[in-house]
């Protein structure tokens, strides 16, 4: 990683060339076009029988098509993502075959023969390094690994009092079972998820733009005590997507940094099939509550690989819905640099990201950005203009000569 003097970190940004320019200066109209709206609402699913489970279900009605987004902590941390071609699509849930060994068929969208596509991610671990003596920053691991928290083994508080109908947003938040070093006695880790009926923007950094078709996932690790003093930390993901092969990450590179300040690029991890599924975010997390520049860390992304099911702490979600399929695979997030800002900063680590269908948003020019070239190109053409003016209508000059006949 690179200096972070300047307009450009070395990580997530790179120089815009002409031809990206020209796409950028293509697609800004794009951003006046209509948007489109859904339906959306939040559902507790409750287990009546039982101890209450985490289960949360996000249900975005369009005109022609439903977006099921199943968050839920039975196990580690995991969301399902079905879309459908009709608005009447519904989840089904038998909480006696979730809870069971064998879940498949606990947890299924009807009618079967509407969906059009289905995925998801399971959060597994949590990492830990020590970056104490690190110095290639771009290592992997960025530094000597303690052992890591299974995310399978936290205790989570009840989602239901979390649900906020006005935002649209729901939060589950843990700490291990087993915690011998106490290092979680004042800490958590919180899974903080939102919707949206519209495009938009949220107010904090990395201000991700979202769209009707996308649910935001804010990851926060708070309070947490870290095992040595400069620790960084990190994520693993794993994906259950339609086909064998896995999902390709893909970076998308801008000239406009006004809604994440020095960071140029999007990460997205993009399945094949179509219509795709998507995951998508900017390359940079936050060590404080207000995310600022300041505060900024690089976030960066393996390429996904393929892994065997039984390598991964299992999620009774997904079985029940996906079945014994073991066409895993996984990649991990790893956060900050042993220089610069990090969590030790505040005892503080954020990380946002859009999970969503279709086309991922595309960020046009912003308008500060497109008022900043609407003065640059055009005062110079206005100059010009004035300038020809002036020479063909000014005032003509007075001539002594004078003809002799």
């Amino acid at each position: 990683m690179g200096s972070r003097e300047g307009p450009c970190w070395g990580w997530g940004c790179c120089a815009p060339g002409p031809v990206l320019l020209l796409s950028l200066l293509w697609a800004a109209p794009s951003a006046l076009l209509g948007e489109e709206t859904r339906q959306v609402s939040l559902e507790v699913v409750s287990d009546w029988g039982g101890p209450p489970e985490n289960l949360l279900h996000i249900r975005a009605v369009g005109t022609n098509s439903t977006l099921h987004y199943v968050w839920g902590t039975v196990g580690p941390p995991a969301v399902l993502l079905v879309a459908t071609d009709t608005p009447h699509s519904v989840l089904s849930v038998n909480w006696s075959l979730l809870l069971s060994s064998e879940p498949y068929g606990g947890l299924t969208v009807l009618p079967k023969d509407s969906i059009q596509f289905s995925s998801a991610l399971v959060f597994t671990r949590l990492f830990e390094f020590d970056g104490t003596n690190a110095s290639d920053t771009a290592a992997q691991p960025p530094g000597r690994p303690y052992p890591p928290y299974s995310l399978a083994e936290f205790s989570w508080s009840n989602v239901s009092g979390s649900v906020d109908p006005a935002t649209l947003s729901a939060t589950f938040q843990g700490h291990p079972t087993g915690d011998p070093t106490g290092a979680f006695a004042n800490g958590s880790l919180a899974f903080r998820v939102q919707a949206f009926p519209r495009s938009g923007r949220p107010a904090q950094p990395p201000r991700l733009l979202h769209t009707a078709d996308t649910c935001q996932l804010e990851v926060a690790l708070s309070g947490a005590s870290p095992r040595g003093n400069r620790s960084l930390f990190g994520l693993e993901v794993a994906t259950l997507g339609p086909g064998p092969a896995c999902p390709s990450l893909q970076g998308q590179h801008s000239i406009d940094d006004e809604y994440a300040p020095a960071v140029f690029q999007l990460d997205q991890l993009l399945w094949g099939s179509l219509p795709s599924g998507f995951v998508q975010w900017r390359p940079v997390a936050f060590s404080q509550k207000q995310g600022g520049r300041e505060s900024a860390l690089p976030c960066r992304a393996s390429p996904p690989y393929p892994t065997l099911a039984y390598l991964l702490s299992q999620s009774p979600i997904v079985r029940a819905f996906f079945g014994s399929q073991n066409n895993f695979c996984a990649f991990n997030l790893t956060f900050g640099t042993p220089t610069g800002p990090g969590y030790w900063d505040q005892h503080y680590l954020s990380w946002s990201a859009l999970l969503g269908v279709g086309a991922p948003p595309v960020d046009a020019l912003s308008p500060l950005v497109l008022g900043i070239m609407v003065v640059a190109l055009g005062a110079p053409a206005l100059l010009l203009l004035a300038g020809g003016l002036f020479l063909l209508l000014g005032p003509k000059g007075y001539s002594e000569y004078q003809r002799i006949n």
